[in-house]
């Protein structure tokens, strides 16, 4: 009897460990370096980003690549390999990966091998550190987790970029100190500034629009106001910069739309996203496309997503308020040279021309309906929501987001219009050239 109240006793140890290790409450995320896998706490990174043109700051430190304009802020680009003393793997298209990184309320970019993915781990599974990780300085890794096989070094970005407070203190001027001091107040060359911006016109740009385009200025299209005003600004004087009809209105939003908006999506495009598809193993992938118009959207993404997810069963909640356009989206006829290349294996020659099949056309709900009405949906792998919240008044923006986070499943994507930023504090950015993605933080 003792044997067996032991044998339970380990079972319910076994079972009780097991669950704290399935449990979730922390998110780190990955990338390599010098082919070793390493983590950052996700509550540091502000976004993902490619680049290829720094500006050279003079005198900085050898793994300081000089400063680069994010949408208008000047931030500093520090390389981790030439931090760390790794070799640098040279890219062929000279596009740099980057964590944009925010440490208190300074923001740095980071430049990394690659860039992998969002880890879920259990905080109390993660151990110390230990010297065997001799690529780097011990002082400067917070910890080491595995998770399903894969073990990530947990870099401490705090004090990766902060002085310590004995430096500080004693007022210290190693050249390790003058080498951070060079780091973290990085010039701001001229030639970089955006250029300076009328809030007073900004502001009645922004009041404006709404009436004569039916397009609301919030959070999520904020940044690209700006950067349109600036050019905008740029060609005119005066009375000039104001918006005094639909027509002018019109030509202010004319550039804010994302590419393929109302066509198929061209091969760029379509390769982008599905570059940044995410692993979905799952049999049944479910996915909601507000605001599909007349269908073009929606059969792009549904022949990515069959090629990307051959094995799984594929359901996309296709929505429109505009009833005529929903009406005739299922039985669209096309010519072949319409349809771009990536669509060809889909579709079927009919009397008429040609159009997807059977098999696409079944992973496609279209129905008409109103986005600010409930729609009840399963949970969501993907939402695509491009250029659709910004013609939509700010309150409903924001409640349209806040259903987009219940909606999603833990590792769900939203993707956004080009030019439609969803909040730092919830959403992180993983998009890259004008597609615009983002995953819950």
């Amino acid at each position: 009897m003792a044997m067996i109240r032991d044998l339970k006793e380990l079972n319910a140890s076994i079972q009780e460990e097991k669950e704290r290790i399935d449990t979730v409450d922390a998110k780190i995320v990955s990338f390599s370096l010098a082919g070793k896998d390493y983590g950052v706490d996700i509550m540091n990174v502000k976004e993902i980003a490619k680049a290829d043109k720094f500006t050279y700051v003079p005198n900085s430190a050898s793994y300081v690549r000089g400063v680069y304009n994010l949408r208008g802020d000047i931030i500093p680009i520090i390389d981790l390999r030439l931090f760390f003393h790794m070799p640098v793997d040279k890219k062929k298209d000279n596009l740099e990966n980057m964590l944009i990184l925010r440490i208190g309320d300074r923001v740095y970019g980071t430049i990394v091998d690659k860039i992998d993915k969002v880890v879920g781990i259990n905080s109390e599974s993660i151990q110390p550190p230990h010297p065997i990780f001799g690529d780097i300085n011990i002082k400067y890794i917070s910890g080491v987790v595995e998770k399903q096989g894969d073990l990530y070094i947990i870099l401490d970005v705090i004090r990766i970029f902060s002085q310590s407070e004995d430096e500080k203190q004693k007022g210290r001027t190693t050249t390790a100190a003058a080498t951070d001091s060079a780091i973290f107040t990085p010039p701001a060359p001229e030639q970089i500034q955006p250029p300076a911006q009328n809030d007073s016109v900004i502001g009645f740009i922004k009041e404006s629009l709404p009436g004569l385009r039916g397009f609301y200025p919030g959070d999520l299209n904020d940044e690209w106001i700006r950067r349109r005003f600036a050019s905008w600004s740029g060609s005119r004087t005066g009375d000039d910069l104001q918006l005094r009809d639909g027509t002018a209105a019109e030509e202010f939003v004319s550039g804010f739309y994302s590419p393929c908006t109302g066509v198929f999506w061209n091969e760029d495009y379509a390769s982008a996203f599905k570059s940044l598809l995410p692993d979905i193993t799952t049999a049944n992938i479910q996915v909601w496309n507000p605001g599909c118009g007349k269908g073009y959207e929606t059969f792009s993404l549904a022949c990515i997503l069959k090629s990307r997810y051959p094995d799984s069963i594929l359901k996309i909640w296709a929505n429109d308020n505009d009833i005529m356009a929903i009406s005739g989206a299922p039985n669209m006829i096309f010519e072949i040279d319409e349809v771009p290349e990536y669509c060809r294996s889909y579709m079927v020659k009919g009397r008429t021309g040609y159009s997807f099949n059977q098999m696409i056309k079944d992973s496609i709900v279209f129905e008409y309906h109103d986005i600010l009405n409930e729609n009840p949906l399963p949970d969501l792998d993907i939402i695509i929501a491009r250029d659709l919240l910004s013609f939509l008044p700010v309150e409903e923006q924001n409640k349209m987001i806040a259903g987009f986070a219940e909606k999603l499943k833990s590792q769900g994507m939203v993707f956004m219009g080009a030019n439609e930023f969803l909040s730092e504090n919830d959403w992180l950015s993983i998009g890259k050239d004008s597609v615009s993605a983002f995953v819950r933080n």
